[in-house]
């Protein structure tokens, strides 16, 4: 009889609790059953960034929050929960509700070697990385649900869905035909860099902030180096000092390959479609000379003195500037 009373009691009780409660208990509960224990920790570099990764006791792959966010392109300095708040806001209606819980119950464990002030660690399935960036390439297909410096993570996402996909292909060979077990442990990750140093260059930094730095200075606007927004004459500004400068006819010939679309945005930006041998190098050694008459120049007026002398705009066409 007492056995049915506490049967009945526990049932009570657990009728009253919340879906997500339950939820948290079930997880609880599963992690005392296989453990929460990192058997093994390494770093994947994706680009620049390494991220540290663990594979826990019950083969659970771990990545922590703050790897995601590096991973999705935002600067070291970045408040720790700005990709959150980015996936609260804009993400939810393109997440699967298995991958909304993932998020809501980040998976706490210890690290390998543990010791410190602060052993425990928390992070993520490592599946929920990839889930949000096909959530934010799924967004970006909606017409300004994404603001312009969210274009950046969409870019991000693209890189990073483009070549875990491909190294996941060649993982798959090498298990299928046996070659893994003699392939050395470094050769996905060369594998990787070769795919990112590839993806990466259509995304590849070309303008100095140097370049809009002393621009800002010049016009007498306010700089703030953490902020992609800019005053639409930006990129007149750029367009005169830059390209009608840099080659005979780049400028119109760059217009007709790279248009802007219905929303008045180009899929592209101008310098992605210089040659690498050429094109790039004509443009960062006309950049550095610009950004040296800005410095010494004391306002507009005396910068387009010195560009007009040193730099007039051209006439006619250089094929080699262009990318076949």
């Amino acid at each position: 009889m007492k056995d049915e009373k506490k049967s009945k009691a526990g049932q009570a009780r657990a009728e009253s609790l919340t879906p997500v409660r339950r939820k948290e208990i079930a997880r609880e509960a599963a992690l005392k059953r296989w453990g929460n224990k990192a058997t093994h920790t390494g770093e994947l570099k994706i680009g620049e960034i390494n991220i540290l990764c663990h594979v826990l006791e019950n083969g659970t792959r771990v990545i922590s929050g703050n790897a995601i966010q590096r991973s999705l392109g935002y600067p070291k300095n970045a408040s720790g929960m700005t990709w959150k708040n980015f996936v609260d806001a804009k993400l939810l209606d393109f997440l699967s509700d298995e991958t909304k819980d993932k998020l809501e119950n980040p998976i706490k464990f210890d690290r390998v070697g543990k010791g410190g002030s602060v052993p425990d660690t928390h992070g993520y399935d490592a599946s929920v990385l990839i889930d949000i960036c096909d959530a934010i390439l799924s967004a970006a297909k909606v017409e300004n649900l994404l603001t312009k410096s969210q274009q950046v993570q969409a870019k991000f996402a693209e890189i990073l869905i483009r070549s875990v996909a491909k190294v996941g292909l060649v993982a798959l060979i090498d298990e299928a035909t046996g070659y893994q077990e003699v392939r050395d442990k470094k050769a996905l990750q060369a594998i990787l860099d070769k795919y990112l140093a590839k993806e990466l260059a259509a995304w590849a930094k070309r303008f100095p902030d140097d370049f809009y730095k002393e621009m800002f200075r010049l016009r007498g606007w306010e700089f703030d180096p953490n902020s992609v927004a800019r005053p639409g004459v930006v990129g007149r500004y750029t367009l005169d000092l830059i390209y009608e400068r840099l080659a005979p006819g780049l400028l119109e010939e760059l217009e007709t390959r790279n248009p802007r679309n219905s929303s008045g945005n180009r899929t592209r930006k101008h310098h992605q479609w210089l040659s690498s041998d050429v094109g790039h190098p004509a443009l960062s050694q006309h950049l550095h000379s610009v950004i040296g008459f800005m410095k010494l120049a004391d306002n507009w007026e005396q910068l387009m003195e010195m560009v007009d002398k040193v730099y007039p705009k051209k006439g006619t066409q250089i094929e080699l500037l262009y990318e076949d």
